[in-house]
Formats: C-alpha cells, structure tokens, sequence
C-alpha cells in the first residue's frame, strides 16, 4: 500500500500542478487515454480495449477530451466512413507538461531524502518491478502477452 501510496501522490501533485499551469481540467484517465491514442489507439474500441475500459467508457472518456480540445476525430485516409482520434497539439502540450512536472517533483524528492537515496530507491524499484517503463496504455499482462514487456 505504501508504493501505491507514494504513485498517488505523485500524481495528485502533478493533477495540482497542471491545474496551477491553467489545465485545471485534466485528470489521471485523461493522460493515460491521451498516451494510448498517441501510441495508436485511434477508435473507442481500440482505447477501451488498450485501457481495459468498456467501449462506452472509452467514448465518454474520447468525448471530455474533445470537448477540451486534446483529441481530435480526423477522416481516415483509407475509409472516407471512417474517422481517426488523433492528439492535438494542446493534447501534446498538456502531456509534454506532465512530463516535465514528473521530473519536477522527482527532483523535489531527491531534495528530501538526498540524491543518492532516491537513486537507491530507484534502483531497489528497478529490481523489483524491472527495467521496462510502466505502460499505462496497455495494462501489464496483456503487454506481457504481446512479448512487450521482460
């Protein structure tokens, strides 16, 4: 309980922080989605079934960023029936930032606990967990059924 303790508070600060930087809309799900259509899932069902969500989730979820103009819905090029989610360059803007508040707030707890801890930390996690880089766009055993994972 005490890593998943640790993983939400990261991501509350980094929730709070985007909220500070004028993204005060941007939630957890909507990173993970706006990741998953980046790496390809460009349909609802393709998101629900990357984020183990139903398909009407999925559409809720495809809806919200829409509206807030992270995603967008392009023709397919291949079938004019047929439109593509796609990330908008807020979207990107919006993950971009993410990113740097991550790295922001790793460094504020190499502040607390002392460089070197936190590289111990780290490495101690690596061991567990392994040297692949968490896949929220796709939970872990199906990313291990694909071969995508150690």
């Amino acid at each position: 309980m005490l890593l998943l303790g640790g993983f939400r508070t990261l991501v509350d600060a980094a929730i709070s922080e985007l909220a500070q930087r004028g993204h005060e809309d941007v939630r957890p799900v909507h990173d993970f989605a706006m990741r998953a259509i980046a790496a390809g899932a460009d349909s609802a069902s393709e998101l629900g079934r990357r984020l183990s969500i139903s398909k009407q989730s999925a559409a809720r979820t495809i809806a919200v960023l829409q509206e807030r103009g992270y995603v967008a819905r392009d023709p397919d090029p291949n079938d004019a029936r047929r439109k593509r989610l796609q990330v908008t360059a807020l979207g990107f803007k919006v993950l971009r930032q993410g990113e740097a508040i991550f790295d922001e707030l790793r460094d504020q707890w190499g502040q607390q606990i002392g460089a070197a801890e936190l590289e111990a930390f780290e490495a101690h996690l690596t061991a567990l967990v392994g040297r692949q880089p968490v896949r929220f766009d796709t939970p872990g055993w199906i990313a291990r059924d694909l071969g995508e994972s150690d």
